[in-house]
């Protein structure tokens, strides 16, 4: 049995990531796939970058690495362009969209917001034709043919959950950065034979982790990150921005 972490929306938010990490380790995990969002929100998308590259086996893209390398003339994704070097743009802008893998006989399948996008939003209450859509093989998976996934994860949300749809297996993982449903980092672990057809034994954890967010708060003022009250509003209450409009 082998177990893998499944991270995603760092969102450039260190403490929430090396808090997270600490957890990994001291459950003696060793492989860590990244669902996307390295960059965004938070105070140091290139330490984010750096360390997510030296420690996830498997990196998916997030709508985050998707659109900030490219030009624009809105001041706030400025900012964060202007942290990162030109080989850190290009590395998110290359990370692939979606990756599969087999584990206890489940074909599990990664991305960071829907089959179709990365800038597809799906949410635990939509429909159910519409979290059904989340198992279809597309263009952007890789083709339309073949077998479809049994479990898929992703992240986007920031809200994690675990639905069982008809045998098969919805997951969202939650964000480590900027989570939305509860203020403390969030993460999953996959446990099972990885790489096996074989079904058997196979087991979902999800986690939530405490942080120092004030720290968090501290180094975004001390960098003078824009948007910065609805962002702290955000760590602390855990309540989407958006909502408050």
């Amino acid at each position: 049995m082998e177990r893998i972490a499944l991270v995603s929306d760092i969102h450039g938010n260190i403490p929430a990531l090396e808090a997270v990490l600490l957890d990994i380790k001291q459950r003696g995990i060793e492989k860590i796939y990244c669902l996307g969002d390295l960059v965004g929100k938070g105070p140091h998308p290139e330490k984010s970058i750096d360390i997510i590259r030296d420690t996830c086996d498997i990196v998916v893209q997030g709508n985050w690495d998707d659109f900030l390398p490219n030009e624009t003339n809105n001041t706030y994704i400025q900012w964060y362009q202007h942290r990162l070097s030109s080989e850190q743009l290009s590395y998110i802008k290359s990370l692939p969209f979606s990756y599969d893998f087999m584990m206890s006989g489940r074909k599990i399948r990664l991305f960071h917001a829907s089959s179709t996008s990365v800038h597809h939003r799906v949410y635990p209450w939509d429909s159910l034709d519409k979290r059904k859509e989340m198992f279809t093989n597309t263009e952007k998976t890789g083709g339309l043919n073949g077998r479809k996934p049994d479990v898929v994860c992703y992240g986007d949300i920031h809200y994690a959950f675990i639905h069982h749809i008809q045998e098969k297996v919805l997951i969202n993982v939650g964000s480590v950065g900027n989570p939305l449903d509860m203020t403390q980092a969030s993460y999953v672990i996959l446990e099972g034979d990885n790489g096996s057809d074989v079904v058997s034994s196979f087991a979902i954890q999800l986690v939530r982790v405490p942080y120092d967010i004030e720290l968090a708060i501290r180094q975004a003022r001390e960098e003078g990150m824009p948007e910065l009250e609805p962002y702290i509003d955000e760590l602390r209450t855990a309540t989407y921005r958006g909502l408050k409009k």
